[in-house]
């Protein structure tokens, strides 16, 4: 059976990644501690790890409803503890009165270190505070090159995970008939833009599906697709209704508020 037809061309690489470390795991009795991985990545990883094998694998980021969790794929023997995944938290110092600092800027000072997206876990903000988590491995790193974030002096400063800001995102869930799965008909019907700006958004790379740039007009949304539009916010396609009578998609979408 191709493993890959169940999966888009795109992500080919990615299970290529996820079956290697399968396998060494499986051959080295070895545990596997994966970088923080986006919602689809953690799919994926759960779906060809599986539940039944000789190799399991769990997934954590920090607190339970983070979005962005590491992957730790282990022998069957074995447990997982939270410790397990080395994560640090950090809270952000900074002259709250004077000055606001936002969650772009954030992400945009630690993307500058030089670091991957994946040593970094969800950052947290709430009234005025501020935290994110990262993978422990980079941690000194971290601390010893993030002095100011925006025109703000910060100071890092480590707190217990089990500290960390209880941040709820909430959906809106609707309905809606579309006339075809593509990208730019997708969006228009959930941001209520017409056709020809939900292409133009597409082809400027404002546009992210899975957390991936997506500059196809043409491309088909599916099931579980989490949907983000520079400027209007997140959506993801809850599930697919079937078809109508005359033959357009009815979806459940949520829109974050």
């Amino acid at each position: 059976m191709n493993i890959y037809q169940h999966f888009r061309p795109e992500e080919r690489d990615y299970i290529d990644k996820v079956l290697q470390w399968k396998n060494n795991v499986e051959t080295q009795y070895t545990p596997k501690l994966t970088d923080f991985l986006d919602p689809r990545e953690q799919h994926i990883l759960k779906l060809l790890i599986g539940e039944n094998g000789d190799v399991n694998c769990k997934l954590f980021g920090g607190s339970q409803d983070n979005e962005r969790k590491r992957g730790l794929i282990f022998p069957d023997y074995l447990t997982a503890n939270e410790e397990d995944f080395q994560i640090s938290l950090f809270e952000i110092q900074y002259p709250a009165k004077f000055v606001t600092i936002e969650h772009r800027q954030v992400l945009g000072t630690l993307m500058s270190l030089g670091l991957k997206r994946g040593k970094f876990g969800d950052i947290l903000v709430k009234e005025g505070q501020i935290q994110f988590f990262a993978a422990m491995e980079v941690s000194e790193y971290i601390k010893s090159n993030v002095e100011s974030i925006g025109r703000a002096g910060v100071k890092l400063i480590e707190a217990d995970i089990a500290k960390a800001l209880a941040v709820k995102e909430r959906w809106e869930e609707m309905e809606l008939t579309v006339s075809s799965m593509r990208l730019d008909t997708v969006i228009s019907g959930i941001y209520h833009v017409s056709r020809q700006k939900s292409q133009l958004m597409i082809q400027q790379g404002l546009i992210k599906v899975n957390w991936t740039i997506i500059e196809n007009p043409s491309f088909l949304c599916d099931d579980q697709d989490m949907i983000s539009v520079r400027g209007y916010g997140r959506a993801k396609i809850i599930r697919i209704d079937g078809k109508t009578k005359k033959e357009k998609w009815r979806i459940s979408v949520g829109k974050q508020k």
